[in-house]
């Protein structure tokens, strides 16, 4: 039986029921935009066979909501997305259909009923790999102190226009190491609707504050990775 068959044989729900997905997008896939993943995303459920539902009118669209959209440049383990299903179709088939039509760089690691709202999340976790000249341990006390001294500025960009910040006002807690010739720096940064911070605006006020990265770009890198969103105490995942 083909996909489609097989979509329009499964009992109808006696209301649609909202899935969340979440889903990483790691490696040259930290390059893509919101809107290209939006458009992948809208491909890829289809050719899934999932049983979606979709908006009336004259224009029907598949219903999808993301949750916290990932600045290009940055990688994420916490990706989330929600869909709409009207027919029966269990978490764990979703989630094997839809990696089916992905890549290791885009991979569903759970698919589960969508419980808490997006804007419940406050916080998320981020990990630098800086590679960098004179990535040792002065260097780690110099990272450490720019993030526990006020004030560590640099310009944000909102709707409403730029101004410049105190970057340790959206910082809810850090650690720094210094491992194998790179600093660890491992951020808890507010991630709340109205409250917001670009996990790349953190190193680019390093850089000009401590002087990591400023050595040859063709031997210095880094490597930002969101792992988790948090709720409001900044402790407990996000779901």
């Amino acid at each position: 039986m083909k996909d489609n068959e097989l979509k329009f044989s499964l009992p109808m729900l006696d209301a649609p029921r909202t899935a969340r997905v979440r889903f990483r997008k790691v490696g040259n896939l930290q390059y893509i935009s919101h809107l290209d993943l939006q458009r992948t995303f809208s491909r890829v459920l289809v050719r899934a066979g999932l049983p979606l539902w979709y908006t009336k009118g004259f224009n029907p669209h598949i219903k999808m909501v993301f949750g916290m959209p990932l600045p290009v440049g940055a990688e994420s383990e916490c990706e989330y997305l929600d869909i709409r299903i009207e027919r029966e179709m269990s978490d764990e088939e979703i989630k094997d259909r839809l990696n089916a039509e992905l890549t290791h760089e885009l991979a569903v690691a759970e698919v589960y009923p969508a419980e808490r709202h997006f804007c419940e999340i406050a916080f998320a976790e981020y990990e630098y790999t800086v590679h960098t000249a004179g990535a040792d341990e002065a260097l780690t006390a110099r990272v450490r102190e720019a993030l526990s001294t006020r004030p560590l500025t640099a310009i944000k960009r909102s709707k409403s226009g730029e101004k410049e910040v105190d970057l340790l006002d959206f910082v809810h807690r850090f650690t720094v190491e210094a491992t194998d010739g790179a600093l660890i720096i491992r951020a808890v940064l507010a991630a709340g609707e109205g409250n917001y911070l670009n996990p790349d605006l953190l190193i680019t006020a390093l850089r000009e504050k401590t002087g990591i990265l400023s050595g040859d770009p063709m031997q210095e890198s880094y490597r930002i990775l969101r792992r988790r969103a948090l709720l409001a105490d900044g402790i407990t995942e996000f779901r």
